[in-house]
């Protein structure tokens, strides 16, 4: 058994190479080899967004708190709210974030391959965003 106090696990800023606007991310699990799972808790401030990414063992959102927004490429952009849960295939190319006028929270869940959960790409515009 591992057990990793909360203040052992600081939280950071989102890096503006990675997200639009005010985001903070708590890591929760990120587990040893030959274990692959990785969560965070990600609180984004109204208007804040991921860039597009995708994962190469897809992804699983929970939303805690407040009003969201998500979008596949090529899908029109949807509402979130807490309770809800959202899976995003492997490789699947997609974003998401708070509404403009609310602040959300969620768990992400993804799996690492080869070390890796996540493959970044372009950010989001204003005209998709606002779709």
């Amino acid at each position: 058994m591992d057990i990793r106090p909360a203040d052992a696990r600081p939280s950071e800023i989102g890096s503006p190479e990675y997200f639009t606007g005010s985001v903070r991310l708590e890591p929760v699990v990120s587990a040893p080899d030959p274990a692959r799972v990785r969560a965070a808790t990600v609180t984004f401030e109204p208007g804040a967004r991921t860039a597009w990414h995708t994962h190469p063992l897809g992804q699983t959102l929970l939303i805690l708190s407040g009003a969201g927004l998500a979008q596949t490429e090529g899908g029109p952009v949807q509402k979130l709210r807490p309770g809800d849960t959202v899976w995003f295939a492997p490789d699947e190319k997609h974003w998401h974030g708070a509404a403009s006028d609310c602040a959300m929270s969620h768990l992400a869940i993804q799996e690492a391959l080869d070390g890796k959960a996540v493959n970044w790409l372009e950010h989001v515009t204003e005209a998709q965003y606002s779709a």
